[in-house]
């Protein structure tokens, strides 16, 4: 039996879809509590604790007390059973009317309806029948049969979420992916499969929520990015997906080192570096680990070990590609190395250095990942400023408006671009800087 298997993947799932953390749930709970209590639903105030919870998504969970159950049934607007709570021999649940969609169904159901038209014609549906709600029209959820095609047209639609986010940013993506993730969940749940295909559906499910929570970081939504790279990371231990392990541990690094936490960077990307090993990670995962800890280092001024990794980095990157390299590695080409090498040049003070190397980054950078050379000319033009050479910081700043303008949706980029306006704010009496300065606050508007 899997260790999936063996904790209670209903509550979990739910949990998951409304991308709350265990502690937020809590809270949500208590504030639901509170609420009944205030409406005469509750006889007495109900209380709720991380412990509690982490039980009840555990294996075996216990059966709440009656009180509790109400407000489990309120909140997740579901009977207990399909909480995944068994009642004690002898005692029957107590009768729940649910609604016939609940809030997550319907959820998932709308956002789909915006994925795949009603227009599409019964071909559609004919098709792609897992696009269809269980338990609608003649179909029952026992006959909900899912194929290998089915997972296989999910796990592209992944790979191509990705691909897109390299060239036009998270900003768009985090809403279908969502859907498709819940839609995942559904097929797990609700679905017949072998054991095969179930540990696919798994993995499927993993992927989509680790590039949630990417998506949701690219486009500013920290708290949300936090919780899917935290369930990522459960998925991962859950399922003994080291791989999963290392790709999320690696975002999740990166994202620390936006929020100024350089210290939990470097402890995420030696514990993705301790995953990596587990499954023999080929050369170009350890490159990207490595300088996912060296801007860690960078963060705290840490430049010795700083140096060091980007060492092993630059060492690991030139022993080559490999068959066996995860598609989350293919954005790290030589202009991505050479650009986060200048991240880490700039966060020490070396901003010379810093502007070199990013300017090399830029030169380098092909159409398919215009998000991360958007990303490369904030930086740029920051570098150049401080080296106090006018030109080159704001023809890097016009530059990066410009993929902005032309459809690149990145909250990031937009808000490096605001960092480079502060900066060239001083030198508002050169017509050139005014007119840009004009332009980026139009656009961040």
């Amino acid at each position: 039996m899997s260790e999936l298997e063996r904790v209670n993947t209903h509550l979990w799932r739910l949990r998951l879809d409304l991308a709350r953390s265990q502690e937020e749930i809590v809270q949500d709970l208590r504030d639901c509590a509170v609420r009944m209590h205030a409406q005469g639903k509750l006889d007495k105030r109900v209380d709720f604790s991380v412990r509690q919870w982490r039980k009840w998504e555990g294996e075996n969970p216990p059966w709440p007390h009656p009180p509790t159950r109400r407000v489990l049934e309120e909140f997740f607007e579901r009977p207990m059973v399909e909480l995944g709570f068994a009642p004690p021999r002898g005692e029957r649940p107590t009768p729940t009317k649910a609604a016939p969609l609940t809030r997550l169904a319907s959820a998932a159901q709308e956002a789909l309806t915006e994925l795949v038209p009603v227009s599409a014609g019964p071909a559609a549906g004919q098709s792609l029948p897992w696009l269809m709600s269980p338990g609608t029209g003649s179909a029952s959820a026992s006959e909900w049969r899912i194929g290998e095609a089915e997972v296989e047209l999910l796990r592209t639609a992944a790979d191509d979420m990705d691909a897109i986010d390299q060239q036009f940013g998270g900003n768009r993506l985090w809403r279908p992916t969502r859907a498709h993730l819940m839609w995942v969940h559904q097929m797990i749940d609700r679905g017949i499969y072998d054991d095969k295909l179930g540990r696919q559906l798994h993995t499927v499910a993993g992927k989509f929520t680790t590039s949630l929570g990417w998506f949701c970081y690219d486009a500013g939504l920290q708290p949300e990015a936090r919780a899917y790279f935290s369930e990522a990371l459960n998925t991962a231990n859950f399922t003994g997906d080291d791989a999963l392990a290392s790709r999320t541990l690696s975002n999740m690094a990166r994202q620390a080192v936006d929020l100024s936490k350089g210290r939990e960077a470097v402890r995420f990307a030696r514990l993705a570096q301790a995953h990596a090993q587990e499954w023999s990670a080929p050369p170009r995962v350890a490159a990207l680990l490595a300088i996912r800890e060296a801007q860690g280092h960078a963060t705290v001024g840490d430049d010795i070990s700083c140096e060091a990794s980007i060492r092993r980095a630059w060492k690991e990157w030139e022993r080559g590609l490999d068959d066996r390299d995860p598609d989350w590695t293919t954005f790290l080409n030589e202009a991505e190395l050479v650009c986060l090498e200048g991240m880490c040049r700039l966060d020490l003070g070396q901003n010379l250095r810093a502007q070199k190397l990013l300017a090399r980054s830029e030169a380098l950078q092909d159409i398919a990942h215009s998000r991360n050379r958007g990303m490369c000319l904030g930086r740029l033009s920051a570098a150049a400023l401080s080296t106090g050479d006018l030109n080159h910081s704001v023809d890097a700043a016009a530059e990066s408006l410009r993929l902005i303008q032309g459809g690149m949706r990145s909250a990031r980029t937009v808000q490096q671009l605001t960092i480079v306006r502060d900066g060239l704010a001083p030198h508002h009496r050169s017509s050139e800087v005014r007119d840009l300065l004009e332009q980026i606050r139009e656009c961040v508007a």
